[in-house]
């Protein structure tokens, strides 16, 4: 009995470790919302954009962009303070950093990018999504192997 309850604690430190780099990966994204447009613009050319005019549209989809992947990252934040209690949206997390992960993958060997950031992010997203629903599949069904 004792080592069920063990392995259930070292699988919700993993699944806590992995929610808050979700979130951490996500949130990032709030300095964006911030930042002058000349450094945004800098940063993104380093990320292999291409050069970014001063556009007041594009000025503007950047900051609801980045308030979004905040958003997203402070749910997976909230998800980690307590991620048995939380099971449902669990799965829900996961989904979603799965289906990003195949968006990425796909529309980055589409267009051919290059592979930073897009190998990064497709492998950020995948190997997090699979992970937290296979962590979460095991502590919801509490299917812990001796």
């Amino acid at each position: 009995m004792k080592s069920k309850e063990t392995r259930e604690i070292k699988l919700v430190t993993i699944l806590r470790v992995m929610l808050l780099s979700a979130g951490f990966g996500w949130g990032i994204s709030a300095f964006g919302i911030f930042m002058p447009w000349s450094e945004v613009s800098r940063e993104l050319v380093g990320l292999g954009a291409g050069e970014l005019p001063a556009d007041p549209m594009l000025n503007y989809w950047l900051r609801m962009t980045a308030t979004a992947f905040t958003a997203i990252g402070i749910f997976f934040f909230i998800l980690a303070v307590n991620p048995k209690k939380n099971i449902s949206m669990l799965l829900l997390g996961g989904i979603f950093m799965l289906c990003e992960g195949l968006v990425l993958l796909v529309y980055g060997l589409k267009l051919g990018l290059d592979p930073i950031p897009f190998y990064v992010d497709t492998a950020f997203c995948l190997s997090l999504g699979i992970g937290i629903l296979i962590i979460t599949s095991q502590i919801r069904n509490r299917d812990f192997p001796q």
